[in-house]
C-alpha cells in the first residue's frame, strides 16, 4: 500500500522506544518492521495521525515515510476520516485493542513504588531489604509499593525464596505489610541450565527446545538460560503453582521481566508452534492476570491490564536518558499503554550510581526526573535519593512526592 502525506500532516507509532523521534511529518524519513518486535519496551502495530487517519497491522507490517510519502508492506487496515490525533486513537482502539477489565491494584499509582536494584544490585537479602524500608520511612518518604528485585532467589526456575540470604521470609512481608509497603518479586520466564528445576522442567517437557529437540538456551543480560515454554498449559500450570506458593507467603505480585520476542528463535520448537512474538505475549498475558504487574517489554498488548515501565534509562540528559521520557511516556499512551512508569528516577542504570564521586552523577537531572515522574501515572524510586542527594536536592524530591498527592 502507498500513502501520501496530508499537508500539515504528522504521525505516531509503532515503537514506544523511538516516541523521542516522533512525530514524523511530511520532511522526515522514518522506517521501522512491526512484524516483530527488536526494541527493548513496549510496540504496538499501529499508525495514527494528527489528520483522523490510522494504519493496523493485526500481524505487525513494514513501514516507510519518506519526504512525505508513505510505503507499507504488509496487510493492514487504512482508515481516515476520523478528524484529528485523539478521534484516530479512539476508533483504532475500540476496533483493535478495546481495553479489557482494568485490575491494576491502586496502590501502584497512589504511593511511589520503591525498588531494592540499584541500593542491592544481584546482593538481595533480607536485612538489607528491611533497611531499605526502614530507610525510606526514617527519610520522610511515604511507604508505597516495594519491588525486591532479581537475586531474592537460589537461581532462575527457582522461584522460592534463597534460605541463605531470606531466612525468615514471611516474617520479612508480614514486617514490610505493617511498615505500610506492598511486596512484589522479580520473576523471570527464564531456567539456570544445569539446576534440579532445569532437569526437572526438561523432563517434564515444559522448556522451549531446538530444531535438535534439546533445549533452547538463550543468551540474555544476566547469561545463559533455557527457556520456559508459555504456550504450553502445563507450563502455566506449573508457573502458577510456583507463583501461589509467594502469594501465600503474603507477596503481593510480581515484576515481570524478560520475555523479549527477540531472545527466542524463529525455528524454536515449541508445544503451540507459536513464533517469538506469540511466545512473549502468552508470557504478558500471563502475567496480566496479576493485580501487581510490571513489564518492560510487551508486543501487542495494547489496552491490557499492565504497569508498563519505559526500558531502562541512563542517568543523562540526552535521548537515551531523561530526554526520552516525555516523548516516550506520551507514544505509550497513544499505542495503548497509557498505565506507564517513566523508570527508576535517576535512570535504571545500576552502574551509573557505582563510585558516584568518580562519576558523572547529577543531582539536579535526578531531581528533574523525579519532577517528571511525579506527574506520570507511576512513581518509582531505585537509587535512594536520601542517599545519593544533598539536603536541599533531597527536599526539592520530597516536594515532588507532595505535588503527586494533591493531584
Amino acid at each position: 500500500m502507498k500513502l501520501k502525506m496530508l499537508q500539515n500532516e504528522y504521525w505516531f507509532g509503532g515503537y514506544v522506544h523511538e516516541g523521542i523521534r516522533q512525530a514524523i511529518g511530511e520532511t522526515d524519513s522514518y522506517e521501522i518492521d512491526l512484524r516483530r518486535n527488536e526494541s527493548p519496551n513496549q510496540s504496538m502495530p499501529v499508525f495514527l495521525s494528527t489528520k483522523g487517519r490510522y494504519i493496523w497491522g493485526d500481524e505487525g507490517f513494514h513501514i516507510t515515510f519518506c519526504k512525505g510519502n508513505i510505503d507499507i508492506l504488509g496487510e493492514v487496515t487504512f482508515e481516515e476520516g476520523h478528524g484529528n490525533l485523539k478521534g484516530a486513537y479512539l476508533h483504532a482502539m475500540k476496533q483493535h485493542f478495546p481495553f479489557k477489565q482494568i485490575h491494576l491494584d491502586s496502590a501502584l499509582f497512589k504511593k511511589p513504588i520503591y525498588n531494592s536494584w540499584i541500593e542491592l544490585t544481584f546482593y538481595q537479602n533480607e536485612k538489607d531489604i528491611l533497611k531499605y524500608a526502614d530507610s525510606i520511612k526514617g527519610s520522610g518518604m511515604p511507604p508505597g509499593v516495594l519491588m525486591i528485585d532479581d537475586g531474592w532467589s537460589p537461581y532462575y526456575g527457582n522461584w522460592a525464596f534463597n534460605e541463605a540470604t531470606f531466612p525468615n521470609a514471611e516474617e520479612m512481608i508480614k514486617n514490610l505489610h505493617q511498615k505500610g509497603f506492598h511486596v512484589m518479586l522479580w520473576v523471570s520466564p527464564y531456567v539456570t541450565p544445569d539446576t534440579v528445576a532445569f532437569r526437572k522442567l526438561r523432563d517434564l517437557d515444559l522448556l522451549i527446545k531446538t530444531k535438535e529437540n534439546k533445549p533452547y538456551i538463550l543468551e540474555w543480560w544476566n547469561g545463559f538460560s533455557a527457556v520456559l515454554d508459555f504456550s504450553n498449559p502445563k507450563t502455566i500450570a506449573w508457573m502458577k503453582e510456583q507463583l501461589d506458593h509467594l502469594l501465600e507467603l503474603g507477596v503481593d505480585g510480581f515484576k515481570f521481566d524478560g520475555g523479549d520476542s527477540g531472545f527466542y528463535a524463529v525455528d524454536n520448537v515449541t508445544y503451540g508452534n507459536v513464533s517469538p512474538e506469540e511466545q512473549s505475549k502468552r508470557w504478558t498475558a500471563f502475567g496480566e492476570t496479576y493485580d501487581f504487574n510490571e513489564f518492560r517489554f510487551t508486543t501487542g498488548a495494547g489496552g491490557m491490564s499492565l504497569l508498563q515501565r519505559l526500558a531502562d534509562k541512563d542517568h543523562s540528559w540526552g535521548v537515551g536518558g531523561i530526554q526520552g521520557l516525555i516523548p516516550n511516556s506520551l507514544l505509550q499512551g497513544l499505542t495503548g499503554h497509557p498505565f506507564s512508569s517513566p523508570d527508576m528516577i535517576g535512570g535504571g542504570q545500576y552502574l551509573n550510581f557505582i563510585d558516584l564521586e568518580d562519576s558523572a552523577f547529577d543531582q539536579e537531572l535526578f531531581v528533574r526526573h523525579s519532577e517528571i515522574a511525579c506527574l506520570m501515572p507511576a512513581m518509582q524510586f531505585s537509587a535512594a535519593p536520601y542517599r545519593v542527594l544533598d539536603k536541599d536536592h533531597f527536599a526539592k524530591v520530597l516536594q515532588t512526592i507532595e505535588i503527586r498527592k494533591n493531584y
